[in-house]
């Protein structure tokens, strides 16, 4: 009977955002996550008080008796406390989803957040239990159960039985957080369900070109979608995409939904801004797609893997000198206009290729969270974070950047060349490299040979300081020519 008022109580609960009649006014259901510690600590705090006061009794009453036993000892076959403590841990199941496979939504480890702690945290609306309950994000919850209502209306399936799918797969979402949930099923399930209600009824909106003609003036904006899309694909602020997967086809099944497209295509042409290389759906990789931050790593990805070194010794197969330094050795820079991938860099002849790259306000959001994601689930497949150890290695200064610049491989969209260095020498702060993307290995050692080769570095100073104009041409031909003529005529009159 427990069991049948407490799925009740939950229909009941979802029941009232899809009919409510106001919706900017947020219903009373919508607690936040202090409400119900507060409730569960009452009680816990109670029986931690009878425990304290039985042993804070117990040890009395051992220091006062001659002969008492340690307090690592037992007597009438009482535990000590330490025993009870630790026993309570090896009973405790709670944690043992941590250990899941199938974990792929991480909390952004400390020394990697400190270096920008709003890179990682959503600034518009939470998705998902990391940042469930956050104060600052609450003004979204409303239009949040705008969109959830919009997306029942309109789904092929009853409420009960969305409900009921969210329930049965709710272990294996929590399996997916590197963290224990401290949200009882209730809440949980809630939660979940109204996420993923509004991704779906978002995705469905953009899909039909019905974003902008919104009545409410705050979703309307091209901002509001530019901030929901950098909230989205924010590593912490994440559902696992099977169960948004699951939901949007329990809803609209694909037998009759002729005119829709399928979950992944919807998420592909959402994310279409980062997509710039137009890979389709069907060509994601074999183990799926994990989630939004996860399908951004995809976009910037090569296709195929290349083959990786482990470093002989930390940082000793990084380039060694900066792009000014390179350009000074001779090197040339051109941007390549051919290939796709930001990934693509190419060394051959004397001249390094680079894809353009657009360097702007959210530029560091967006790599800093692919980069935490390969650290915590791709620390031996770190091809971002070996395109950002690139980069930093060549980006030391504005020098550096204002050669990148003129050669069109950096659009700059900030202030200035300060700060594009301070963007890219920030991003390897507190990362781990265990390997290195082997043809980037073979590329760093073919640039350092370079800049060492002399005569490399003489055929760069003649060019730099000889022939920069074409007049300094023409003056330099005319002083070698001089120069032999004098030389002949010294010649002769020796002879003479």
């Amino acid at each position: 009977m427990a069991n049948m008022n407490y799925k009740e109580d939950l229909a009941i609960e979802s029941e009232e955002i899809v009919d409510m009649s106001e919706p900017l006014i947020t219903p009373h259901f919508i607690y936040s996550s202090d409400h119900f510690a507060n409730q569960e600590n009452n009680v816990g705090n109670k029986k931690e008080l009878e425990m304290v006061e039985k042993a804070e009794s117990e040890h009395h009453e051992s220091t006062v008796r001659p002969n008492s036993f340690s307090s690592n000892q037992t007597k009438d076959g009482v535990e000590d406390d330490v025993a009870i403590d630790i026993k309570a841990i090896l009973q405790d199941k709670n944690n043992e989803s941590l250990l899941s496979t199938k974990c792929c939504i991480y909390r952004i480890p400390h020394g990697i957040r400190k270096q920008n702690p709003q890179a990682y945290t959503p600034q518009l609306v939470s998705i998902g239990p990391l940042h469930y309950g956050n104060p600052n994000l609450q003004n979204m919850e409303t239009h949040k159960q705008v969109f959830f209502k919009a997306f029942v209306d309109r789904s092929g399936t009853s409420l009960d039985n969305l409900i009921a799918v969210v329930r049965t797969s709710e272990p294996i979402v929590r399996e997916c957080y590197s963290e224990n949930i401290e949200l009882s099923e209730r809440e949980f399930v809630r939660m979940v369900l109204v996420d993923v209600g509004f991704i779906i009824e978002l995705f469905l909106k953009i899909h039909e070109d019905n974003w902008y003609s919104l009545d409410d003036p705050t979703l309307s904006r091209p901002w509001f979608t530019n901030k929901i899309i950098l909230d989205l694909i924010m590593l912490e602020n994440q559902l696992p995409f099977f169960i948004l997967e699951e939901i949007f086809n329990l809803a609209f099944p694909p037998s009759s939904t002729d005119h829709l497209p399928s979950f992944l295509e919807l998420t592909f042409a959402f994310f279409d801004y980062y997509n710039v290389q137009k890979l389709d759906p069907s060509a994601t990789p074999d183990s799926g797609t994990k989630n939004f931050t996860d399908l951004l790593r995809t976009f910037h990805l090569k296709p195929g893997k290349s083959e990786r070194y482990f470093f002989e010794r930390m940082g000793s197969n990084a380039l060694l000198y900066g792009a000014n330094e390179l350009h000074e050795a001779g090197v040339k820079f051109k941007v390549n206009t051919t290939k796709k991938c930001l990934l693509d860099l190419n060394f051959s002849g004397g001249v390094l290729e680079i894809p353009q790259i657009m360097v702007q306000e959210e530029t560091e959001h967006e790599f800093r969270n692919m980069i935490a994601l390969e650290q915590c689930h791709y620390p031996f497949e770190s091809y971002i974070c070996d395109y950002a150890l690139f980069l930093d290695c060549l980006i030391n200064t504005s020098m550096d950047v204002d050669i990148l610049v003129h050669r069109q491989i950096i659009r700059k969209f900030l202030a200035d060349s300060d700060d594009v260095a301070r963007v890219f020498n920030g991003l390897c702060k507190d990362i781990l490299h265990v390997n290195f993307n082997a043809d980037y290995y073979n590329m760093c050692t073919k640039l350092n040979a370079f800049c060492k080769n002399p005569w490399n570095n003489m055929k760069a100073t003649l060019r730099r300081d000889y022939c920069k104009t074409p007049w300094q041409i023409v003056a330099s031909i005319a002083g070698i020519v001089l120069l032999i003529l004098t030389l002949v005529q010294t010649i002769f009159s020796i002879i003479k």
